[in-house]
């Protein structure tokens, strides 16, 4: 089945089961300005909590005077590492990563202290007054420089220096040739995340000696383990909550003021709320690793690949966070979606003294579709190809084997989107004279379009859906049928975060679908219910959903058993709320059946298990599920200014089942976005270890006017292994995108551009430089 969905199409439905689009019941409240985020937490008697940070990059701690900073009148703490209750170090897949800076800090904005007072602003005059000694060292700050065998180690503990994970895939034969080779060296700047809502909780002192934190988080479970060791205490003394989210897209992975507004909660016995403003959230969130990526591609004359050749340095910053994960995609999609008989990739996560990066949407799989699809472009060229039937020629389908030895045994249409994308009509050139505001940099008069240049490029990428390489991904929830005023209503409880993706909407549409009932209540999520793993890696649909699809199963069967008890007849199903047979008879009401007696069923989802990877050739069933997106973009560029617009920005993506098919719009819509950002705006600076630009007025991100139309193509290839045949959707636009947008920019200049984002000095010096 192929449905094409377009982005001005009312698709919302009132029933809500599996394949509508009900209204998101917090819709209303966000877009009225009415909705509580975490950063609108409020309690009786609550103290503010502010963070002392590190000015240096790198820097050796001598001493510590708190006493100016204890003297300000409505402080009633500052603490330090000495005051950290349990132990002094967390991170999510490697505990590297000090609640507060003991003898040395390494990187700008790394928490070496902490205030609680009775007031936001007492907090942070009381926090600039703590006096810290440092000792400057040198900071570094180069990747590849780290990586040598005589610079300085920044973890002296780990076994391999700096070098955090270095990822191998060995594929086919070790030396091959080919008809015509081509090789680039590319490069990816550092991209934040840029969520609205900075990071922000409050945390409330128990009776029982614990905390309960009501906390804007993807991982409440992962939060949760974390906390506690560093508090001192067990797990269940730690309760969290999740607060509203305003945005996530892997930044909220890691921990931020989690444990620092606990450590103060306990010390003065009052609750503790903690809110960053937007300087403070450039330091307190991981970033997009920035690479360097030199490839080398082999092919026949005729346009089949031979092999592919890579080597990826990551940028892991201070502390690793998720870059073994992310080094580890980098090297297993390395070689796109293409069918390649020999792969010789290596991948490298490194420390430096840079801020620290971790988890953002696409997980490694942007860096390389940035590096792969431009050398695609680059032998197309070559070989006098058309670089869209180059990619066909070449892309992978249901049977390929990847790189890792894995079979892609799903739907695979690559191919199919790519000729989606390049059948979509071009949108119209411009009659003289032009609009201003549909010039590049027009809106600000900079231009008449004298120098206005329009290229057309492709892009497609593979990205995997949820955890890997031999990850315990589960999720769970538990579902309760019982009548409330007489009417059956559904109860779902899981610990899924809802950070904007719909979520919230897709439980109850597939509690509908499973047990007929219209009421459903989608309990708050916390630490009560098992854990539902994180809002990442594309995966809560799958997860989530499979786990509540199955507990509604064991509902649905509990029920139909009471029926036959009470009945003495047997049931097939329910439907609207009654007990029917196999031709959809009535046999009763739910009502009757049920009586005072609820259904509740708790069941833990896993999906089919993966395996690591093997540490010399790469080989294993390294992935749940394949998803994959193709784009076509126009851009208008001015030569003269280097001034980009993105006129029209096509995209086609398979996505198994369109579970609710407004948000799955949406999601493609805002994974196109921030990967347009990334090819023409968005970078933070860093220079020497020190971030340049942390506001939203020197880092740039697309506004409404940045954003063009976007038609879309949604195809619905079923996943036999997943629930209800669904592929994860968030992440796979960002990958393809990206690329699209700088292969445009590339036809309209000439210019073989090689990094990310595109600078308008990327276009102006070159073009002055094959001038007169």
């Amino acid at each position: 089945m192929t449905a094409s969905k377009s982005t001005t199409e009312t698709l919302t439905s009132t029933t809500g089961v599996v394949g509508d689009s009900p209204v998101r019941p917090d819709g209303n409240l966000k877009v009225r300005g009415e909705f509580a985020y975490s950063s609108d937490l409020w309690h009786e008697d609550m103290l503010w909590g502010a963070t002392l940070r590190s000015p240096h990059p790198h820097a050796r701690i001598r001493g510590i005077d708190l006493g100016a900073a204890l003297a300000v009148p409505g402080v009633y703490a500052v603490l330090t590492h000495e005051d950290v209750p349990g132990e002094n170090r967390y991170g999510l897949e490697h505990p590297d990563q000090p609640v507060l800076a003991e003898t040395v800090v390494r990187y700008q904005g790394e928490p070496v202290a902490i205030v609680a007072a009775d007031h936001p602003e007492t907090a942070r005059r009381a926090a600039a007054r703590v006096r810290v000694d440092y000792e400057v060292l040198e900071p570094v700050t180069d990747a590849e420089a780290a990586m040598r065998a005589d610079a300085p180690v920044l973890h002296p503990t780990h076994p391999d220096g700096n070098v955090v994970r270095h990822a191998r895939i060995r594929f086919g034969e070790p030396a091959p040739t080919a008809d015509v080779v081509v090789t680039g060296e590319y490069t990816v700047g550092m991209q934040d995340q840029a969520f609205l809502g900075p990071e922000s909780g409050l945390a409330v002192p128990a009776e029982d000696g614990g905390v309960d934190l009501y906390i804007a988080t993807q991982w409440l479970h992962a939060d949760q383990r974390q906390v506690a060791g560093a508090l001192g205490l067990p797990t269940e003394k730690v309760r969290l909550h999740l607060a509203g989210v305003g945005g996530a897209f892997g930044a909220r992975e890691d921990l931020s003021m989690q444990v620092h507004a606990c450590m103060l909660a306990l010390r003065t016995g009052k609750p503790v709320k903690i809110v960053y403003g937007r300087e403070e959230s450039f330091f307190g969130h991981v970033h997009r690793h920035p690479a360097v990526l030199r490839y080398e591609h082999g092919a026949t004359r005729d346009g089949d690949l031979v092999y592919v050749r890579a080597e990826i340095i990551l940028d892991g910053g201070a502390y690793a966070s998720t870059t073994a994960a992310v080094t580890g995609n980098a090297a297993t999609l390395g070689a796109g979606p293409y069918q390649v008989p020999n792969v010789h990739v290596d991948s490298y996560g490194v420390y430096t003294n840079n801020p620290p990066c971790g988890a953002m949407r696409g997980f490694g799989a942007v860096q390389a579709c940035f590096a792969y699809e431009s050398q695609l472009d680059k032998l197309a060229e070559a070989l006098g190809m058309d670089p869209v039937d180059l990619r066909i020629r070449n892309v992978v389908e249901q049977g390929s084997v990847m790189p890792t030895g894995q079979v892609v045994d799903s739907a695979a249409p690559v191919a199919e989107l790519l000729e989606l994308v390049r059948a979509k009509p071009m949108p119209a050139e411009p009659a003289a004279p032009r609009d201003l505001r549909e010039l590049p940099g027009g809106v600000s008069n900079t231009t008449h379009g004298e120098g206005v240049v329009r290229g057309v490029g492709y892009g497609v990428g593979i990205k995997n859906v949820g955890f890997s390489e031999g990850f315990d991904d589960y999720s769970t929830a538990r579902v309760r049928l019982e009548l409330i005023g007489g009417e059956p209503v559904v109860m779902v409880h899981t610990a899924a975060a809802e950070v904007g993706q719909g979520l919230v909407t897709l439980q109850a549409q597939i509690a509908r679908t499973e047990l007929g009932v219209q009421r459903v209540v989608i309990q708050p999520s916390d630490t009560s219910v098992g854990s539902a793993g994180s809002s990442s890696a594309s995966r809560q649909s799958y997860v989530t959903g499979g786990a509540v699809k199955a507990a509604c199963e064991e509902v649905r069967d509990a029920v139909l058993e009471l029926a036959a008890r009470r009945l003495g007849v047997r049931a097939e199903g329910l439907t609207g709320g009654k007990l029917v047979t196999a031709a959809h008879e009535v046999l009763a009401d739910l009502a009757e059946v049920l009586g005072e007696e609820p259904v509740e069923r708790t069941v833990e989802w896993r999906h089919r298990a993966t395996e690591a990877l093997d540490p010399v050739t790469g080989k294993g069933f390294a992935h749940v599920q394949y998803a994959f997106a193709a784009h076509r973009a126009v851009v208008d560029v001015d030569v003269e200014l280097g001034l980009v617009r993105v006129v029209e920005l096509a995209c086609a993506q398979d996505v198994g089942k369109a579970m609710n098919p407004d948000a799955v719009v949406g999601q493609i819509q805002g994974g196109s976005a921030q990967g347009l950002g990334l090819a023409v705006m968005e970078e933070i600076q860093v220079v020497d270890g020190v971030v340049r630009n942390p506001s939203f007025t020197d880092y740039l991100i697309p506004t409404v006017l940045d954003m063009p139309p976007m038609p879309i193509d949604v195809l619905e290839r079923a996943d036999p292994h997943a629930p209800y045949g669904l592929r994860g959707v968030g992440e796979a636009p960002t990958l393809s995108s990206t690329p699209a947008i700088v292969a445009a920019i590339r036809a309209a200049t000439g210019i073989a551009l090689s990094r990310v984002p595109v600078r308008p000095e990327h276009i102006v010096d070159v073009s002055q430089k094959d001038g007169p």
